[in-house]
């Protein structure tokens, strides 16, 4: 790194996401909404001060990771945080989210701006960027069928890894839900 970047680190480094005076903090937001646990979660937002660090270092646009794009776009609803705190006084410059326009020509742009920044991290900070944070370009890019869910209202059931039929599977989920409502009346 260079002096400048170095300094840049540092201030990212020292910057701290999580209020001291709030009940619900930035970081047990971000682990609520994503259903993560503490731990992984102040990893991921390590990860998301890196991705900052290489926003401003790059001469090409970067690309983040999707556990790092949900730290990116919770902070952006923390206004002041992020634009007077973040990026005025530690960037010293805005960093605007500027999602995919849809398209075969913009998955490659992002594609490829992704892999790129696996290439910088690595340059930058000496080693790979880690992979549970990090996802390969495939997972990053086909993964991506999210909804928000109560959890109050509604049961969640991890799909089986096998493949069926959707009729089979249907047929499973009623079966399932039989079994459990008439052992739930009993």
């Amino acid at each position: 790194m260079t002096k400048t970047e170095t300094l840049l680190w540092n201030r990212l480094e020292a910057y701290q996401l999580d209020e001291t005076d709030v009940r619900l903090t930035f970081s047990q937001r971000l682990a609520r909404e994503n259903g993560w646990n503490l731990n992984y979660t102040q990893r991921v937002i390590e990860e998301y001060k890196k991705f900052l660090f290489l926003c401003c270092t790059s001469p090409d646009p970067v690309t983040p990771s999707d556990p790092v794009d949900q730290a990116w776009h919770l902070h952006l609803t923390y206004t002041k945080s992020y634009w007077n705190d973040l990026c005025k006084n530690i960037l010293e410059r805005e960093i605007h989210h500027n999602p995919t326009r849809g398209g075969k020509e913009e998955q490659q742009k992002f594609n490829n701006l992704y892999t790129g920044l696996h290439h910088m991290y690595f340059e930058k900070f000496g080693m790979n960027p880690p992979p549970d944070i990090w996802h390969d370009n495939n997972t990053r890019f086909t993964d991506i069928n999210f909804q928000r869910v109560n959890l109050s209202k509604y049961w969640l059931i991890k799909k089986p890894d096998i493949k069926f039929k959707p009729a089979v599977f249907t047929f499973i989920l009623m079966l399932a839900a039989t079994v459990f409502l008439s052992s739930a009346l009993s």
